[in-house]
């Protein structure tokens, strides 16, 4: 085989991976862009390999991977982003092979908005180690290796992540679609028509509320909402359309019904674009917790993927 078909041969055998590399790389990282930017690194380093001493392609993959997200990780820039509550994880719609896999309860949860979240409480290297044993099943020699790291430290590692997951986690249980579809469309009803009695009582007593304030301004900073009489009141104004809303928007969009991250969601779409996104977590037949996403860097792959969604019957048709 001479060189060119050898190259074009790695060249198919990296392709193969790539999906699930860049399912792991989101996991890692909760940014598609940066995920993407991960995985293109990636195939650089698989370029300059002695890629015939490679025995194992698809583990040095991970390994390097994994690495790469986790220099991110540790890069001043992004410590200086996720310290100062400017950070949400970037949504991704249902049937994205960004989001990889759905076979398990625990590949479901770790690509959750919510865990995605929670992760956040991690270092760089128990976020790694929780998600390539818990995600991606890998043994803890397997890990070791790829992070350079002892057995037992990686045992340590795990442990100290599900303590301080299980601490921070907020109840989430599986949600039957029909279910969460019914509880989102009588959560708009209510917002748009402003029955806020209604709406409180579609939320839980410890809702939470989060926005990322549409990534306004030159420092980014999250919005909180607690109580469901608070709550309530800022959905409420803010599902309700004004002249205003729909001139900074550049006109009316339409509100669609999607599953972003595995949860139901509303999306506020204008023609093509995707302008807004607002996820719901469900817990015991009511909301627990709401985000709000509308910073157009977060939305670029939710808009390519809208963009080849099939027709469907809006929410509001004009909002």
């Amino acid at each position: 085989m001479d060189n060119t078909a050898v190259d074009r041969f790695d060249t198919s055998r990296f392709e193969t991976s790539r999906n699930r590399l860049a399912s792991l790389a989101y996991r890692l990282l909760g940014s598609a862009a940066d995920a993407q930017d991960a995985v293109q690194d990636a195939f650089l380093h698989w370029q300059a390999a002695d890629r015939q001493r490679i025995a194992v392609p698809e583990a040095w993959l991970t390994k390097v991977v994994t690495n790469l997200c986790l220099d991110r990780l540790r890069s001043a820039q992004a410590r200086r982003e996720r310290t100062v509550g400017a950070w949400l994880p970037e949504p991704l719609l249902d049937g994205d092979p960004m989001l990889g896999p759905a076979d398990t309860f625990e590949l479901r949860e770790s690509v959750s908005l919510a865990m995605l979240t929670l992760m956040e409480r991690l270092s760089p290297v128990e976020r790694a180690v929780y998600l390539l044993r818990e995600a991606f099943s890998y043994g803890h020699a397997e890990i070791a290796e790829m992070l350079d790291i002892t057995e037992s430290a990686s045992q340590q590692h795990l442990h100290r992540a599900r303590t301080r997951l299980t601490t921070a986690r907020r109840r989430r249980a599986e949600v039957d679609p029909a279910s969460a579809r019914r509880i989102v469309e009588e959560f708009l009803d209510a917002a748009t028509s402003g029955r806020t009695e209604r709406l409180v009582a579609l939320l839980t007593d410890d809702v939470i509320a989060i926005s990322d304030s549409n990534g306004a301004g030159l420092a980014e900073k999250l919005l909180q909402y607690d109580t469901p009489q608070r709550v309530a009141a800022v959905a409420r104004g803010g599902f309700r359309p004004t002249p205003t809303k729909r001139r900074l928007a550049g006109g009316a969009p339409a509100l669609h019904y999607a599953v972003v991250n595995g949860a139901p969601a509303i999306l506020f779409v204008l023609g093509d674009q995707v302008i807004g996104a607002v996820t719901f977590d469900i817990a015991n037949g009511k909301i627990a917790t709401m985000r709000g996403i509308a910073a157009p860097t977060r939305l670029v792959r939710l808009t390519e993927a809208w963009r080849h969604h099939g027709p469907d019957t809006p929410l509001i048709a004009e909002w």
